[in-house]
C-alpha cells in the first residue's frame, strides 16, 4: 500500500494572514447584515438584490451565485418582488426563461446597502492610493483575476 504524500505545514506567517482573512470575511458578514437589516431585509435578500443590481439574472445563475437551492432563490425573489425591489421578466435571448431583475427602487436600496458598508470604509480610507492599489491588486491574485 502507497503511503500519502506528505503535505507540508503552512508557516506562522501564512496561517496568520488565513486568520486575518477570516476576521475580514466575518466582520464584512456582519456590516453586510446590519446594512441589510437598516432596509428590513435578510442578508440573503441583500445579497441577492446586490447581484441583481449589476444585471439580471435567471433563478438558476441566481442559486449558483448565492450557491443555495433554486425554490430557496424563489422565495427570495418572491419576497423582494412583493417589495417592488425586483421584477421578472422575460430573457429576450430565451422567451421560456424568466430573468429576475431589479427595480429603479431596487437598484437604489442595494447603492444605499453598499455605501452602508462601515466597515472597511474606514480603514481603507486611512491607507495611501499606493496601499489600496496594492491591496486590490493581491486580492485579485489570490481569486485568479488577470486584471
Amino acid at each position: 500500500m502507497a503511503t500519502p504524500p506528505k503535505t507540508r505545514r503552512p508557516d506562522a506567517l501564512t496561517m496568520e494572514v488565513v486568520e486575518l482573512i477570516g476576521d475580514v470575511v466575518a466582520r464584512f458578514y456582519e456590516d453586510y447584515e446590519d446594512a441589510a437589516g437598516e432596509h428590513a431585509l435578510t442578508g440573503a435578500q441583500a445579497r441577492l438584490l446586490s447581484l441583481l443590481s449589476l444585471e439580471p439574472l435567471p433563478m438558476r445563475k441566481l442559486a449558483q451565485k448565492l450557491k443555495c437551492e433554486p425554490s430557496n432563490v424563489t422565495g427570495i425573489v418572491d419576497r423582494l418582488e412583493v417589495r417592488g425591489l425586483v421584477e421578472r421578466r422575460p430573457d429576450p435571448a430565451d422567451r421560456r426563461v424568466k430573468l429576475a431583475a431589479a427595480t429603479e427602487e431596487g437598484r437604489r436600496v442595494a447603492r444605499e446597502l453598499r455605501e452602508g458598508l462601515r466597515f472597511a470604509r474606514e480603514p481603507l480610507a486611512g491607507l495611501s492610493e499606493d496601499e489600496r492599489l496594492a491591496l486590490r491588486d493581491l486580492l485579485r491574485r489570490m481569486l485568479g483575476d488577470a486584471a
